[in-house]
Formats: C-alpha cells, structure tokens, sequence
C-alpha cells in the first residue's frame, strides 16, 4: 500500500517542490490542467494589513528593551538608592518591577503597578493577535501563497521590533517623559492600523461558508485569486471546504483534541515545541539586549540593539524563503546545533573573560566584540528557522477536525514560557550573570534531540499525507523519505484520514465507530491492517 525511497546520498539540506500549506488537496487532479494564477494586489495588501498584528507584537518586544537603560524612566518608576557605578543615575528596578514589566505587556504614566495593568491589558490582545492572525491569513489566502503569507506574520514581527529600536534610538537622549511616551504614542498608530483596516477585509471563505454564506465565500476568494467564480480552482477549492464541514459536524468536546487519533502525541510535541522556541533564547537578547550590552562596553547599546534587530530582520527575509525550498525536520535540528554553539561560546567569553576584565582594557572591548559577533549569528540562526519553521510545523500536524484547540494549546504553551522567561531572567542573570548562557544551550541541545526523533517531516506533503503518517506511526527519522503509493494517495482524504473517521469512546479511549450497514471496522489509531482490502466506496472503512 505504501513504500519508502530508496536512500540518498544527497546534502542535508534538501529542496522540496512546495511547502504542505501550499498544495491543495485536488492539486493532484486538476495541477496539469490549470495554470495557477499569480499573487493578487488584493492579497498583498490584505497580507501587509494583517501582519500589523505581528509587527504590534514585535515592536511592543523591541520598545521595553530601550526603555529599561533610559534615565527618565528609571527616574519615574525605579527605586532610588545611591549614586555608585552600577546605579550612575541613583535609580535602578528591582528584579521582581523589571521581570512584571517586561513579561506583562505596555506601560502608562504613574507608579510602576500602572505599567504592569497596562502591558497585562496589552498582553490580551497582543496574545489574541498571535493565535488569530495567522488563522486568518490561513483561511483567506489563495493556496499557492498560503505558506509565504503565513510566514509573514513572524516577518513584521522582527521587522516590528527593528522599528522600535530605531525610535528608542532616536528618543533615548531627551531629558523629559518624552523619552519613553513617543514610542508608547507611535504604537497607537499600528494598532489603529489593524483595528480601521480589518473592518475593511472580509470575513474568511470558510467561515462563510461555514454560517451558510456560501455565495459571500465564493466572491472573496475568487477576488484574492483574480479569477471568475466558477473557475475550476474555486470550484475545487469550495468542494473540499464542504466536504471537511461535513466530516467535521457533530458534538466534539474540546478535550476530543487530547483523546482523538493519536491527537495526544501532536499536541504535546506542538506544545513541546512552541516552548523550545522560547527556551532557544532569542528572547533572552531581544528583551534584555540593551542592558546586556551595555554592560558589554559598548558606548551606545541602542545602536547594538538596532544592529541585533537588523539582522533579524534580514534573516527572516531568508527564512521566509528556506521554508518553501528546505525540509522542516532538518533545517530545525541543525539550527539547533548552532545555536547550542553560539551560547556556548557567548557564555564562556562572557564568564570568564568579560565578566571580571577591567572597563576599557583590551580583554574587555575583545571579550565584548566576540559576545556580539556570537549575539548576530544566534540570532542568523534562529530567525531563518526556529523563529517562522516552528509556527508552519505546529500547523501542519493537526487535523481540520482539532486544528483550533491544539493550535491554542500549543500557542498557550509559547506564551506561558515567554513570560516566565521574562520575569525570572533578572532574578537568575543577576545571581548568575553570563552562565546563564549555559542553561539556554542547553536548552537548544534538548531541541535537537526533540526534533530529531519525534518531529515528522511535512514539506513537500499534502495535509493529508502528515495527518496519515502521524496515524501510521512512520518513524519521523525516515519520514522525509517515506512515500505513499499514488492509489493510496487518491484514497487519503476519504481512508486515512482523522477528519473522515467516524469516533466513540469505548472502553477508555477513542476508537472509530463501527457504522452500521457500511461495513465498518473498529480499529486503534489508524494502525495499518495491511492484509485487509482498501474499500473505495465507504469513507468509513479506513483499514
């Protein structure tokens, strides 16, 4: 029924034809007989409108960095003690002010309790923003550009928390409150942005279509492909959202995404890894890289801050792009290796070199350059793999049928660990400084290892094709050479599927139901039956 490749010397890093979020289902059927149409200007600005909610969130990220090492903010909300060498401005925040405030999310005028209401306030919508934006930019994008739309959205924020860092920069030297309000003020304008934009975008084709809208969902779609309505694209395309609606009606309980198909081994895994994703420590340079290298020794850490953010902001551009031609699977693990090295390195120099050199000595401006050298290429490596990749992987390993609340699980988890990150790296950098580079490579380490034997590869695969390799439990170390015969792959949608099986809970656990005068079968998790036929007639009879 299913085969392997034959093995290959090929590189590790391997082309792929298409991204999974980037191929329909039908493509099979309809790809030689229709030239696909190219990107639309509707669908450019309907993608630039969107991903403000990213850019919203990076430049929050970017903006509290620079307003930490400012003097008038210290001044209004720091503790005053002594004027000494580590406090010159005779003001300085507590771990417990530092961590609320970063980990919480936008700050207003008054003692430092306001500032951390108002980023808890902020912190909702910015986290409502992260799970709904690139669920929009799913649903509404035409198929061919889905994966590099999607993949947008991590785009503006690197570029979201470039701008922040340019306007701190440019604010940083005032002697007044308007140090820190003029960025507070100008994140306003990206809010507003996506706030009076959104309400100009139609709703999404399959929510339409969904809420019995169907004519509704047919124009919106035609419109961001540019072409009529009845073109077969559309038409195909409308078939298979009917045919998951159906599949997926009925009462499913949310904890179904937990007990379904072998639902709890993806959710845990896209739990696990959204939290690696924070346990790399990218966050660890972009919220605290102010104060960090200020205490490197460079004269102006915001112009360190703009030069991490730039960076970001190119490696991104690269990602985007490594995640239509490159395999998933690979490109995460070896990124994991080199950031593991990169924190190595950072924290060795920083340990034992940097920490204990003289200001100014030859040691010190050596020691700090090299930190800053290994500071660009971390962040090289992750913002062209583990920043945009970890977002298409989690979404590709979910059926239709659960795609909601495991996507919300998994985003929970990166949010959890975003802010226990934030409030606790102050406490653990202040007891024990530069080692706490060990801990993130470490952590990065731990991915590797997590990636290589659990994560299966989905580029260059249909959805359906992930959803049935999770099912069949294929060895994830040789999923990217494993391989559906093509009669199989025509029966995928309808045999091997999660969304078409009919479920109950019997004797514990979730199992397909045995559907009375179709001949069904009960059977665990999509475990192949290889001896029995493949029916053609019944989307019931999986195995």
């Amino acid at each position: 029924m299913f085969n392997r490749k034959p093995q290959s010397n090929a590189p590790v890093a391997v082309e792929s034809k298409h991204s999974s979020m980037d191929v329909p289902f039908e493509e099979k059927n309809i790809g030689s007989k229709l030239k696909t149409p190219g990107i639309t200007l509707r669908t450019i600005l309907m993608t630039a409108l969107v991903a403000m909610g990213g850019f919203i969130f990076g430049y929050d990220t970017g903006q509290i960095s620079g307003f930490l090492e400012m003097d008038v903010f210290l001044t209004r909300f720091g503790i005053q003690t002594g004027v000494s060498t580590e406090h010159p401005s005779g003001y300085y925040f507590s771990n417990v002010r530092s961590g609320l405030i970063v980990a919480l999310m936008s700050v207003g005028p008054g003692m430092w309790v306001g500032i951390v209401m108002g980023r808890w306030v902020a912190g909702l919508g910015v986290g409502a923003l992260s799970v709904l934006v690139p669920l929009y930019m799913a649903e509404t994008s035409p198929v061919p550009v889905r994966g590099a739309v999607i993949s947008c959205y991590q785009l503006f924020i690197t570029i979201g928390i470039f701008t922040a860092d340019c306007i701190n920069f440019g604010t940083e030297t005032r002697i007044d409150t308007g140090s820190y309000r003029i960025p507070m003020g100008v994140g306003y304008i990206w809010a507003l942005l996506l706030g009076i934009g959104i309400m100009f975008l139609p709703e999404t084709p399959r929510h339409d279509w969904n809420h019995g809208q169907q004519n509704r969902a047919r124009t919106t779609m035609s419109k961001f492909y540019g072409v009529a309505e009845d073109n077969p694209l559309i038409v195909t395309e409308t078939e298979e959202i009917q045919k998951v609606m159906e599949a997926t009606q009925g009462d499913h309980p949310w904890y179904e995404a937990l007990t379904g198909p072998r639902m709890f081994y993806r959710v845990a895994l896209g739990m696990t890894l959204q939290m690696l994703q924070q346990l790399t420590g990218a966050n660890y340079f972009f919220y605290y890289g102010t104060t960090i290298f200020q205490g490197v020794g460079i004269s102006n850490s915001y112009v360190t801050a703009m030069i991490l953010g730039g960076v970001n902001v190119g490696a991104t551009i690269v990602g985007v792009w490594m995640a239509r031609h490159f395999r998933r699977r690979e490109s995460l693990y070896i990124a994991a290796l080199w950031q593991f090295m990169c924190f190595i390195v950072f924290a060795s120099v920083g340990q034992f070199l940097f920490k204990d050199a003289a200001e100014g000595s030859s040691t010190a401006k050596t020691a700090g350059t090299v930190m800053i050298v290994f500071a660009c290429l971390f962040i090289v490596g992750f913002a062209s793999t583990w920043g945009p990749l970890i977002w298409s992987c989690v979404g590709e390993m979910y059926p239709y049928r659960y795609r909601a609340v495991a996507m919300a699980l998994a985003t929970a988890s990166n949010w959890l660990w975003n802010f226990l990150l934030a409030f606790f790296t102050p406490f653990i950098t202040n007891d024990i400084q530069y080692a706490y580079g060990y801990v993130f490579a470490g952590c990065n380490l731990a991915a590797f290892v997590i990636v290589y034997l659990f994560l299966m590869e989905s580029s260059g695969k249909t959805l359906e094709e992930v959803d049935a390799m999770y099912l069949l439990h294929v060895n994830p170390i040789k999923s990217a050479k494993f391989e559906f015969d093509e009669e199989t792959k025509m029966t995928l949608g309808n045999a091997i599927n999660t969304d078409a099986m009919l479920l109950e809970r019997k004797n514990g656990k979730v199992q397909k139901i045995n559907e009375a005068g179709r001949g069904g079968v009960f059977h665990d998790e999509g475990i192949p039956e290889v001896s029995k036929a493949l029916p053609e007639t019944s989307a019931g009879n999986a195995l």
